[in-house]
Parts: C-alpha cells; sequence; structure tokens
C-alpha cells in the first residue's frame, strides 16, 4: 500500500508527538498519548479498507478463485473426506490470513466466509434432498457432518425449514 506524502507526515506528526509527551510525564500524560494512539489506529483502519478498494481487479479474482475453491470443495466430495469447510482451510488454500479473507468477502459481498461457506454448503444439501434417495444422514455425512442433528440444525437456521419437509416439497 502506497500513502501519500500528507497521510506519511500525518503518522510522522503523531509519532512525535508521542514521543515528545513521554518526555515530560505529567497527570495527563496518559490520556495524550491514549489519544495520539487511537488516531493512528484510526489512520491505520482507514488504509486498511482502502486496500479493498484500491485493489479491485485482484480483489475479484480472489473473490473468483474462493468461489472456485469451494465448489471444487464439494464437486469433489472432499467434505467426505475432510469433514466439513473451515474458514482456516479454504484461506490456507489461498493463503490468506482467515480475517482477511473474511474482511475482504464482507466488504465485497456483505458476507463473511462462513456465511459463504454455509450458503454453499445448504446449496448443495438442497440439490442431493431435491434430486437424490439418500437419507438425510446420507447427505449429512457426505457434506462432512460428524451428526446428522447438527446438520438438520444449521438446515432448518438457514432456510426456516427441516430437511425433510424441504424434500418433501419436491415430492
Amino acid at each position: 500500500m502506497h500513502l501519500s506524502a500528507e497521510e506519511e507526515e500525518n503518522l510522522i506528526t503523531i509519532l512525535d508527538k508521542i514521543n515528545k509527551e513521554c518526555a515530560h510525564i505529567d497527570r495527563h500524560t496518559q490520556e495524550i498519548i491514549l489519544s495520539q494512539i487511537e488516531l493512528l489506529l484510526n489512520y491505520s483502519n482507514r488504509f486498511y479498507e482502502r486496500q479493498f478498494f484500491t485493489r479491485k481487479n485482484n480483489n475479484h479474482q480472489l473473490l473468483a478463485k474462493f468461489d472456485q475453491l469451494v465448489d471444487d470443495y464439494f464437486k469433489e466430495e472432499q467434505s467426505h473426506i475432510l469433514g466439513l469447510l473451515t474458514v482456516q482451510h479454504i484461506a490456507d488454500l489461498m493463503n490468506l490470513s482467515p480475517n482477511y479473507l473474511s474482511d475482504l468477502l464482507r466488504v465485497h459481498t456483505g458476507q463473511n466466509t462462513q456465511q459463504h461457506i454455509h450458503e454453499k454448503l445448504i446449496d448443495k444439501a438442497k440439490e442431493r434432498l431435491s434430486t437424490t434417495n439418500l437419507s438425510v444422514s446420507e447427505i449429512a455425512y457426505a457434506l462432512g457432518f460428524e451428526h446428522p442433528q447438527s446438520f438438520s440444525t444449521l438446515f432448518r437456521k438457514k432456510t426456516s425449514m427441516s430437511p425433510v419437509k424441504f424434500r418433501q416439497a419436491f415430492k
């Protein structure tokens, strides 16, 4: 990330103020230093968030890669072998930190990584419930759930109906 000369000067000024305040400590020193640190953190947040908008082309490639990796995970039935897809796993595949990936997704889509994973998981579950005769338990295990009850709970939370009720709507 590149800072403008003015931004760089602002940061240096804040650091100089903190340094000068440390040179003569009195009863106001702590509050003044904390205020300067807060200002420094506010600038840092600005710079951090700005990168999501200034790197749009690169970010779109990352979003496409994310979608492809999640789709591949379910297509290749890796969930049956590796268990539920986790934020950490997908972040590792993308060589990003889980927090950075979630921030990136949230800025561009309004949803964090976990929400995206759940959305894809529910889509896959709906597909299997409507096109196969597999039991709910078999679908749950195939999607990586250790306990079918956990699958049913998530499905109900995301769709407002149980997997069985969803399936009955297709009969």
